[in-house]
């Protein structure tokens, strides 16, 4: 297959943004194709995609204004996370674990309706699969399925444990809607799975309708994958920032306090108030750029960027890296330098070079809840606790750990509560 690169902020703005529709497709490799059968919203194309899509949008927004909407469930998993973490009383403890459950707990929230205790057997089986499936991305044995997949369908042990990751997260998708059905209340949908269920019977006679039970599992299995292992990866890489950058997390802290106190409740609507923290996160995402390259589009037509004709059909990859740290656009590209999100008077600026949820047809549609759950949980955890290096610990590893996204070495801190630090 001809595959194109697009390196530099012209070039992915041209071609994603400029020429959005056109870039709009998604190459569906063997190994993906296996396991997605072209169902649900990343792995989809045409009209399933389009369809299913934005049904996710739509119900997504309609969640998040909700009674208990989004934005609640958000704030009650960052007060879980501060208990956790509290439990620890000051000594070493490994801040990935915790974090990830609470990432977790808000998708299961928004899909199911319900959160998990840490230590449900089900919760715990879903979360070792999901983990399980970001993970296999990238390692020897998934491309080795994607250059050779008539062989690789004849040696099976390889995947045997890829694929059963995956039937955990659908059967459990399954289960759920099978307990929604029997439930389902048509004026009150509560979660996703009930207005998905709603929207199947509304479209039970359109011929043209893709509303139906495998793309329903597809997208859950969607919006837990992609919704848990990229925000979990970020606030892991915020908190060693803070640990290897003490005046941050100072400046941070006192904004917070200033701006707070020490009883008002923080939610992402809040965040003008803060616009020191709020840069802090958006150069903890460029800085610690989780992804490995964008993700993968195809034209759907001949198209030309930049002068280079590209035919139908091209796998087109952006290369996140080339922008992220461009010297012509970032001051100290190689720094983690909050003043790039900065103005001269201290105020927030949003940089349209900050690609990091795609752009165009195919941005993430997850985008503002990811956003609300990055601020809602570093605000929560920076205002309880100061993070610090256990005793006799110099330095750490900021190198990331291999696979399709960029994640920190597994590493242990302290969070000291604020509250004693006196």
């Amino acid at each position: 297959m001809p595959l194109v690169i697009l390196s530099g902020f012209q070039a992915v703005k041209e071609g994603l943004i400029e020429n959005s529709e056109i870039f709009s497709g998604r190459p569906v490799t063997p190994f993906y194709q296996a396991v997605a059968q072209e169902k649900g919203i990343v792995f989809s194309n045409g009209h399933t995609w389009k369809q299913q899509r934005k049904f996710g949008i739509v119900t997504m927004r309609k969640l998040g204004m909700g009674k208990k909407g989004v934005q609640s469930q958000i704030e009650e998993e960052a007060c879980q996370l501060v208990e956790t973490y509290a439990h620890a009383k000051g000594q070493p403890l490994d801040p990935s674990l915790p974090i990830l459950n609470s990432v977790c707990n808000v998708i299961c929230a928004l899909v199911f309706g319900h959160r998990y205790s840490v230590d449900d057997e089900q919760f715990l089986k879903l979360m070792s699969s999901i983990e399980c499936s970001v993970t296999f991305g990238g390692t020897f044995f998934h491309l080795l399925y994607e250059a050779v997949p008539w062989l690789m369908k004849h040696i099976k042990w390889p995947y045997k444990k890829a694929f059963a990751a995956v039937d955990v997260v659908l059967s459990h998708a399954r289960k759920e809607t099978e307990a929604h059905r029997m439930q389902l209340a048509e004026h009150d949908p509560r979660d996703f799975i009930d207005y998905y269920l709603l929207q199947m019977e509304k479209s039970k006679n359109d011929p043209t309708s893709t509303y139906d039970e495998p793309n329903l599992f597809q997208c859950i299995s969607d919006l837990f994958v992609a919704g848990t292992d990229t925000t979990s990866a970020t606030l892991q890489w915020g908190l060693l920032l803070m640990v290897t950058h003490p005046d941050i997390q100072e400046k941070v802290q006192k904004e917070i306090e200033d701006a707070f106190g020490s009883s008002q409740s923080i939610g992402y609507q809040d965040r003008k108030k803060v616009p020191f923290t709020f840069a802090v996160i958006h150069e903890i995402q460029r800085f610690k750029c989780i992804l490995l390259a964008g993700n993968p589009r195809e034209t759907v037509q001949d198209v030309t960027v930049l002068g280079s004709f590209i035919p139908k059909g091209t796998v087109i990859v952006p290369d996140v890296h080339s922008v992220v740290y461009d010297p012509k656009i970032w001051e100290t590209p190689r720094k983690f330098n909050p003043n790039h999100f900065l103005d001269k008077d201290g105020k927030f600026v949003d940089r349209e070079e900050l690609l990091l949820f795609g752009a165009g047809a195919r941005e993430c549609p997850g985008k503002e809840m990811a956003k609300m759950e990055l601020f809602t949980f570093f605000t929560s955890l920076l205002r309880a606790f100061t993070f610090k290096l256990p005793e006799g610990v110099t330095e750490v590893n900021s190198e990331p750990a291999k696979g399709l996204t960029m994640t920190p070495q597994h590493y242990k801190l302290c969070a000291i509560p604020r509250l004693s630090e006196s």
